[in-house]
């Protein structure tokens, strides 16, 4: 998910009532709950460093337990720091009577199990959409994705926002009137907020499911053999028997995925496996529709070039992360530096796509995020590479 909603979650976490249980409850969740994405510092080293660390290590149950206690310590600096301080000032003003520099009792103990409830709050939050991520790595290094939630999801926004903001509304009509001011507010705003989410997630959940079983009743035509189309004539110059005519064969869906819109819960852009290629649908589960797009995508052959594209730093990791990787292979337009400076005018382009990341709202835009290029000179050998149009240093 997009980073605002980890920051919401964390803060609508701790208002639930655990701000209660520990000073600093509600900084240290938030900063815990978008804490793995500092995996994005990878990409400071090259758009495809980036991509093969993002969702790594920093979003494991390995990794967590360490990260907690990273903020957890930063916390505590900032504690001390505040403790020096009011000491200084205490020093400085004997005659005025400090006030208490926390509202609930400093726990750090507490504190590290509040940390640990929002990192694993991000992972799952990460989880529900379509991009996944392996939280048993190093040990498993199997994708999970429940590919419920778009990566930004409105009505999450909004109630989220409004867990935050309503109490503290309340807070300026009751200080309005007189009204003593409640040291911890907004718990029941705050659980209600997490409920609708785990309730639309329940939605999604199940017309996901509804929208794989329409992708999986689905068959399309096999492939034409050239010979069906153009058959061969018979050496005394007759027309082919009748009985030899091509019979066409029907593949049904082996697998599917679909992927959710970033408004609707009922339409879904699904991709379905049919052995030797690719289709893309648009599926509305209220209505029981699905229209299949006209376009069929190959897999990708054992072809020298793609074997040496695959076996790249963008190829070994895009072939990992995605479950249906749609690859092409063209010709490029250009010439191509090679790392002598010497130039190869026969070059092949291998291009990497994720057909979830190509349906619904992304095609209508026209973009096509998450797609990578591997460039090969004439002897099959990786010149340049690209993800999302920037060049690997």
């Amino acid at each position: 998910m997009e980073p605002v909603t980890h920051l919401l979650t964390g803060a609508c976490l701790s208002r639930t009532g655990l701000n209660r249980r520990a000073a600093y409850a509600t900084l240290t969740m938030v900063v815990a709950a978008e804490f793995p994405d500092i995996d994005t510092l990878w990409s400071l080293r090259g758009p495809i460093e980036g991509f093969q660390h993002h969702r790594g290590i920093t979003h494991t149950f390995l990794g967590l337990p360490f990260e907690a206690a990273l903020i957890v310590a930063g916390v505590y600096a900032w504690h001390r720091w505040r403790v020096r301080s009011a000491g200084a000032h205490a020093t400085a003003h004997p005659g005025v009577r400090a006030k208490p520099l926390t509202a609930a009792p400093v726990r750090w103990g507490v504190l590290y199990g509040l940390a640990l409830v929002a990192l694993l709050s991000h992972l799952l939050l990460d989880y529900t959409n379509n991009y996944g991520l392996r939280p048993f790595f190093p040990f498993d290094g199997r994708w999970y994705a429940a590919s419920i939630v778009f990566i930004v999801d409105p009505l999450m926004l909004v109630l989220l926002l409004g867990a935050l903001i309503m109490p503290w509304l309340f807070g300026l009509v009751n200080a309005e009137v007189g009204a003593k001011r409640q040291p911890f507010r907004g718990r029941g705003w705050a659980i209600a907020a997490l409920l609708g989410i785990a309730g639309w997630w329940g939605l999604r959940a199940v017309e996901h499911q509804r929208a794989l079983q329409m992708a999986m009743t689905q068959s399309m035509v096999a492939p034409t053999p050239a010979s069906a189309t153009d058959p061969a004539q018979p050496p005394d110059g007759s027309q082919p028997e009748a009985d030899a005519a091509y019979v066409p064969t029907f593949l049904p869906a082996r697998a599917a995925l679909a992927s959710p819109d970033l408004l609707s819960p009922f339409r879904w852009s699904a991709v379905m496996d049919f052995g030797p290629v690719y289709r893309l649908a648009e599926i509305d589960t209220s209505g029981g529709t699905l229209t299949s797009g006209e376009t069929t995508y190959p897999k990708p052959g054992q072809s020298p070039a793609v074997l040496a594209a695959e076996r790249s730093k963008l190829g070994r990791a895009y072939m990992d992360w995605s479950p249906m990787p749609f690859v092409e292979v063209t010709k490029a337009d250009r010439e191509l530096a090679a790392d002598g400076g010497e130039t190869s005018a026969a070059a092949t382009v291998v291009t990497f796509r994720d057909p979830r990341f190509l349906g619904g709202r992304l095609r209508e835009t026209g973009r096509q995020p998450l797609t990578g290029t591997v460039e090969l000179d004439a002897a099959d050998h990786v010149v340049r590479q690209t993800m999302d149009g920037r060049v690997e240093p």
